[in-house]
């Protein structure tokens, strides 16, 4: 939506969900690749990154011949609350939430799936048994736990490996009015009341995002000319760049 009512073209390119599920060199790499196939040949201003910090897998991305432009913020979730500074309020003061999206519900969130212990089941990292939580065994099902392990093992595993979700005791959904929502309310609501979990419904701000697309490219985001290096900063600032200065 944004892209289309942009004043300048954008052509988008999507990479596959779960990149940060991908041990940090892993995500680097293949983010990378994805600029160094952009020719500057092209005419492109600038090349948009819609990632934060995640996992520092952009800690190391160099722009080549093009400007890289990423938005400051440690998770993306805070693209959806318009700033990292209200995320972060949202943050501290509501520990255990987990955000949903549309986006979130679709690429990873499975309405119809059960898992183990009779609960809407959560998808499988995009990167399947490449990615850091299929290392740590996270990713196979009960039924191929017990088919490898035994039946006891299996629910031990499961206990041990599986109660990822136990630090959570509440959603947050993040309605952006992109699309119609119903079945992704329905399928939260569903999901929230089995898990005896809190529901939160609430607007998204795409302001953050709308800026990415739109302009003007302010403090709220890097900047990386030509040849430099995205680093990570300590600070409020999140991100930054070594190399060449503008």
């Amino acid at each position: 939506m944004l892209a289309a009512s942009a004043p300048a073209q954008v052509d988008l390119e999507f990479l596959r969900k779960g990149l940060h599920d991908l041990e940090t060199g892993e995500m680097l790499a293949k983010v990378q690749a994805t600029i160094d196939a952009v020719d500057p040949k092209d005419g492109y201003e600038a090349i948009l990154l819609g990632y934060a910090r995640c996992n520092d897998g952009l800690v190391g991305i160099t722009a080549r011949g093009i400007p890289l432009v990423i938005p400051r913020a440690h998770d993306c979730i805070t693209f959806f609350f318009g700033s990292r500074a209200a995320y972060r309020e949202h943050f501290d003061g509501n520990p255990g939430t987990y955000y949903l999206t549309t986006g979130w519900m679709e690429r990873n969130f499975n309405v119809s799936g059960k898992d183990a212990d009779g609960l809407a089941e959560y998808a499988r990292p995009a990167y399947g048994k490449q990615g850091v939580m299929a290392k740590m065994g996270l990713t196979e099902t009960y039924e191929e736990m017990v088919a490898k392990y035994g039946r006891e093992n299996a629910d031990f595993l499961s206990g041990l490996l599986g109660d990822w979700m136990k630090n959570y005791n509440r959603f947050l959904y993040l309605r952006t009015g992109v699309c119609d929502e119903t079945r992704f309310l329905e399928a939260a609501r569903k999901d929230a009341e089995e898990r005896a979990w809190q529901l939160e419904v609430r607007e998204a701000n795409l302001s953050l995002l709308r800026k990415l697309f739109f302009g003007p490219w302010d403090d709220d985001f890097v900047i990386v000319p030509p040849g430099g290096r995205i680093v990570a900063r300590n600070d409020d600032t999140v991100l930054g760049f070594q190399g060449p200065q503008t």
